[in-house]
């Protein structure tokens, strides 16, 4: 039960303190409702680079506020909880990145959003789910290129363009683990159903979509398809909430997980069904939302050194953009 009191007392408090509340779509269903922005990794950091507000408030996990710090070095940038990490954003080391590109010298180093700041930092350009093929298929194609650090994004990539590229071996832990098996079984159960799918999951689960695209993306296509029934979908359950709420008479099968032996993994409460969900975007709650706007804390902040050189690669992908 969504406590309508805290609703409006955290409206209140962000209004008073001129903050902006930003929100990725993954996050629960009512962190997104209380939020003044929401959005996929691109969008956040295109609001914030804009903001007048004096305190950005992420609802998301650490990379993005430490994006939100370096597009906005003067303003207070708050995250609910700084356990909110990414386990795409930690496969890929600082150390390990720069060891990967001093062996490869001639390289240019495209790196995904989902990563440190320090990774950004040794990285020539920033991309997101929504922008990679853009900025791929923007470079030229005698330049080498380091891909990471998602491989089945990397892969879908080099597919979509025909560019070999070097491919860091990291995977989301959401998106990598949907059941093919499942999404057969949903196919045959809804033939009428198209499946949307993100760039981070698996070939197998890609192969098997209709419609392949980033969060903002697999959202859109919904809004412009409101006669459709029913939809298979296979990224983080999030996205689910305001998919509901564009077409709401219609029906949205989540792809389930791949569950190893003796594990056992409870249905998702809002949507009803075992479901594959990011346990760091659920970290964020009302609660401690709350309490991060009434005393400003937790704050993420970069250091100046690496902030500097990590907002090159992003300001030229939001160039591109």
């Amino acid at each position: 039960m969504v406590d309508n009191n805290l609703t409006q007392t955290i409206r209140q408090l962000a209004a008073d303190k001129h903050a902006v509340i930003m929100a990725h779509y993954y996050q629960r269903p009512e962190v997104q409702e209380v939020a003044d922005f929401i959005g996929d990794s691109l969008a956040l950091a295109q609001q914030a680079a804009k903001t007048d507000a004096e305190i950005i408030v992420l609802c998301g996990v650490h990379f993005m506020a430490e994006t939100a710090k370096i597009l906005c070095p003067d303003k207070k940038v708050l995250i609910p909880d700084l356990n909110a990490g990414c386990s795409l954003a930690d496969s890929c080391k600082a150390a390990d990145l720069k060891a990967w590109k001093d062996a490869h010298p001639d390289y240019m180093v495209i790196s995904y959003v989902n990563t440190s700041a320090e990774v950004k930092a040794l990285t020539d350009i920033v991309v997101t789910s929504s922008n990679a093929l853009k900025i791929v298929q923007s470079i030229p194609k005698e330049q080498p290129i380091l891909f990471g650090p998602d491989h089945n994004l990397g892969h879908y990539i080099s597919q979509m363009t025909g560019r070999e590229m070097a491919i860091w071996d990291g995977a989301c832990h959401v998106h990598s683990r949907f059941s093919v098996e499942a999404l057969i079984a949903l196919k045959r159960e809804h033939p009428d159903a198209p499946v949307l799918a993100h760039p981070e999951c698996k070939q197998a689960i890609l192969t098997l979509a209709d419609v392949i695209g980033s969060t903002q993306a697999l959202l859109n296509y919904v809004k412009s398809h409101p006669d459709t029934s029913k939809f298979i979908i296979a990224t983080e359950t999030g996205v689910l909430h305001e998919m509901q709420k564009a077409c709401p008479e219609a029906l949205f099968l989540p792809v389930p997980p791949e569950v190893t032996e003796g594990e056992t993994l409870a249905p998702d409460k809002h949507i009803g069904c075992l479901c594959n969900e990011c346990e760091f975007m659920r970290m964020v709650t009302l609660d401690k939302l709350y309490n991060c706007l009434l005393n400003e804390s937790p704050e993420v902040n970069v250091a100046p050194e690496v902030a500097a050189k990590a907002i090159l690669p992003i300001q030229r992908m939001l160039a591109l953009s």
